[in-house]
């Protein structure tokens, strides 16, 4: 196939629509700079706590609808072995958006954090809290990679461009633009990307459903046709580890910077709140068509197109089925709208990680740690740097794999069973100190280990009840795994840092053992900010040196 030119141009149109966006959104984050008392950096990490409720949502929904979404789902679908109930994202993602309006929303926002690691840092020390930020950020390089896999993909079926070439373009696109105007530039590119993905995914539906190669995707979906029904089924045996995926999806979200992120810039507690509730009827809209698309591509008959046999599922090629789909069973002017929505979500999903680890090493680490009083000149030098390292490690991640599930799963995975269960401690239970963290923490990343993961080929030390083949001839724990780790890092939190507490406060251990000083800490520190101009923050200062909020 040659060089699709006009595909090449659109994206080109594209590409320069987001950079000529995030641009005008770096103007506007220098101008509200100049009119805010506080330090610049939170502008850039936070876009001075003043973001637009509308902005809000596009934004929250952008950063989970990524590249990773919409493949991974048309992957899950159309794969015989799985089927649409195991394609299980936009679901769990409502349970997330609502979780954490209710319940994490409000701690964080109302104690004016400027990242998710802060209660960490304040609480357990600058040590423990660096170790604690270390899955944070590998997590995040990981997402940059599978929404970089999930483009890479899709540019090289359609536009016949070579993998690396589609790769490395986009990547340099979206460092570019988040380097110029942080989470303005994010926020605002995001409206448009958002926009882009939901009617280019609705115009292509139509023309796959009445392609001429493909059956009633009713007929097929509980029907043998061409291959297995596209629902799936989720037999007894399988239950444990469906729901251990639900979870995972629903809650590993929780963990993430990138959605506190959103979360700290609103203007109050109350916005934050309805931004998650809005953004997850949206999720489940824009998840539709990648169903529709899987299906489609579940009730083809592949010898009949260019194509040909074998099929994408016998090539090795299921990660690919959402851009194959548009290349063979629609008119190529669609199959290039439909690429401008894959291209839409991996810029909206890219740069979120991007942000997010940087908002985590340079806030957390460098301006608390390594220089306290770093000017806010060189934070904004450490923040573009941290922006270009993370987006050129996980570039370099997706010559590794091209598996958009692969990475999808292991990076949401360390988020739910090392994450999750600290920050539910640190924000809801008092009792919850270093001992108790240190052992969880180990705990957790010790059990997943010894558990296995059949994505990157580690075989599990620990096989739960139920551990077989699956149908792909893979070693596989079917016991929901991850939420049990989950719950014995979280017990063992709980447990330990109440044992430590009544060790040290019943005097059975000489305080001058005591690393973490639980005892002098009776009353948790609540990080609370207070706006610039306002009574003197030195106390709260020698707490954590950037939570001051910045008054606009």
């Amino acid at each position: 196939m040659a060089l699709n030119v006009p595909g090449l141009v659109v994206m080109a149109v594209f590409y320069l629509l987001i950079l000529g966006t995030g641009i005008w959104a770096s103007m506007r984050s220098k101008k509200e700079e100049k009119k805010c008392t506080g330090d610049g950096m939170e502008i850039t990490l936070l876009a001075g706590r003043n973001i637009n409720l509308l902005v809000g949502i596009f934004t929250l929904t952008a950063t989970w609808v990524g590249g990773g979404f919409i493949l991974g789902i048309a992957e899950a679908t159309y794969n015989p072995t799985l089927g649409a109930v195991w394609a299980l994202m936009p679901v769990p993602y409502v349970l997330t958006f609502f979780l954490g309006g209710f319940f994490f929303a409000k701690p964080m926002r109302e104690n004016n954090y400027v990242t998710m690691m802060d209660p960490f840092q304040q609480k357990y020390g600058n040590f423990l809290s660096s170790a604690l930020i270390f899955p944070a950020l590998v997590a995040d390089v990981l997402w940059v990679a599978r929404t970089l896999v999930s483009l890479g993909g899709t540019m090289s079926v359609i536009l016949d461009l070579s993998y690396v070439y589609s790769i490395i373009i986009s990547s340099v696109v979206a460092i570019m633009y988040t380097l110029l105007g942080g989470l303005y530039s994010v926020a605002y590119t995001d409206v448009i990307q958002l926009i882009l993905i939901f009617v280019s995914l609705w115009v292509c539906v139509p023309f796959l459903l009445t392609n001429p190669h493909s059956v009633d995707i009713s007929l097929t979906a509980y029907n043998q046709t061409f291959q297995a029904p596209w629902i799936g089924t989720v037999e007894l045996d399988e239950a444990g580890k469906w729901f251990d995926d639900f979870m995972l999806l629903a809650l590993g979200g929780l963990a993430y910077q990138a959605f506190y992120q959103r979360i700290l810039s609103a203007s109050s507690y109350t916005q934050a709140q309805v931004t998650c509730f809005a953004s997850s009827a949206f999720c489940l809209v824009l998840g539709i068509p990648s169903i529709l698309i899987g299906a489609v591509a579940a009730s083809t008959d592949w010898n009949s197109t260019l194509y040909g046999l074998p099929t994408p599922y016998e090539r090795e090629e299921t990660g690919s089925i959402l851009p194959i789909a548009l290349q063979y069973l629609t008119p190529p002017y669609i199959s290039i709208i439909g690429i401008g929505a894959v291209a839409a979500a991996v810029m909206s999903s890219m740069d979120s990680a991007l942000l997010s680890s940087a908002s985590l090493f340079s806030s957390n680490i460098y301006k608390n740690i390594i220089r306290k009083q770093a000017s806010d000149r060189e934070m904004q030098w450490v923040i573009r740097i941290s922006v270009v390292v993370v987006g050129v490690a996980g570039t370099a991640l997706t010559f590794l794999d091209n598996s958009v599930l692969v990475f999808w799963l292991v990076g949401v995975d360390m988020s739910y069973t090392i994450m999750f269960p600290q920050l539910v401690c640190i924000l809801f239970f008092k009792v919850s100190n270093g001992y108790g963290a240190t052992v969880g923490y180990l705990m957790g990343i010790l059990m997943r280990i010894l558990s296995g993961e059949p994505l990157i080929g580690l075989p599990p030390a620990i096989r739960f009840p139920g551990c077989r083949l699956d149908k792909e001839g893979k070693l596989t724990q079917f016991f929901p795994f991850r939420t049990t780790i989950m719950i014995i890092s979280l017990v063992s939190i709980l447990l330990f840092s109440w044992l430590a507490s009544i060790i040290f406060n019943k005097g059975l251990l000489s305080e001058r053992w005591d690393v973490y000083k639980i005892k002098r800490k009776q009353k948790p520190t609540e990080g609370k900010r207070t706006n610039c101009g306002n009574e003197d923050l030195s106390t709260s200062k020698q707490l954590l040196d950037t939570t001051t909020t910045t008054s606009c």
